[in-house]
């Protein structure tokens, strides 16, 4: 039988790539493709899909996030494509998910393709295969809250930052700018994507439209209206908004408690 297959990936190469090395597969039959998380977890909540090919960093929603979002009984197998670090390898090996490392390699692929047909031959159950992810994502994630550093994409460049280098980040439409060591770089991610990726290393959200990096904070005032204004170590000022203010009080009393 054919296994139906999702190619997720937001840029547009490599998902004509990634269908290129899959038409020597005879039983595989590329179902659909989409370039995010959400069309993706729409796709396969309305259509049969026995393998999804998932890129990991996407914005709006990544590869992760979508995992998490899909109902046991839908689940189909899984092959990760990343160029994500070391944590999220030793996770993926821990409990034996699949997947392929940028740029892909098809005898690479072949293996991991090989995999999905064991898998199918002992008959897992979406539930099965939920249960394997859900315990996966969970591992990465307690692996992730150590020191260490962060992928960021934008238009196909991959940017590796320290966590501690960020000073702030402020929402742009689509967009975020990061600030770092006094340079903006522009990303297309929402704010409240980046706010998860950086939250274990003691990142808040201080407004509606700024995360903000706790240990760059170098004093504090009162302001109107139960504000706070914000000096950072590089004396740029922003506002903490008082919807805000319990939060970030309680991050900062736990990480100096």
């Amino acid at each position: 039988m054919a296994i139906r297959t999702l190619v997720v990936d937001d840029e547009p190469l490599a998902r004509e790539r990634m269908i290129f090395l899959l038409e020597g597969e005879r039983d595989i039959e590329v179902a659909a493709q989409r370039s995010d998380g959400r069309s993706a977890l729409n796709y396969i909540e309305r259509n049969p899909v026995d393998l999804a090919l998932l890129d990991i960093q996407m914005p709006e929603m990544n590869g992760f996030e979508m995992v998490k979002q899909l109902a046991p009984e839908r689940m189909p197998c899984i092959i990760f494509v990343t160029v994500y670090d070391e944590y999220a390898l030793q996770a993926f090996a821990v409990h034996a998910a699949d997947y392929l490392l940028k740029p892909v390699e098809k005898e690479r692929l072949t293996a991991a393709l090989d995999q999905v047909r064991k898998r199918q031959s002992i008959e897992l159950s979406g539930a099965e295969l939920h249960g394997r992810m859900t315990e996966m994502l969970a591992d990465l994630e307690s692996r992730r809250a150590a020191p260490g550093r962060i992928l960021l994409k934008s238009e196909g460049q991959i940017t590796f930052y320290d966590p501690e280098q960020i000073d702030w980040i402020e929402s742009a439409g689509n967009y975020v700018t990061l600030h770092a060591a006094g340079k903006k770089q522009f990303l297309r991610e929402t704010l409240s994507g980046f706010e998860k990726k950086l939250k274990p290393y003691g990142f808040v959200r201080i407004s509606r439209s700024v995360v903000v990096n706790t240990t760059r904070i170098k004093c504090m005032k009162s302001a109107q209206y139960g504000d706070y204004s914000v000096q950072l170590r590089d004396s740029t000022e922003l506002m903490l908004n008082r919807r805000y203010r319990e939060a970030f009080f309680k991050l900062v009393e736990r990480r100096d408690g």
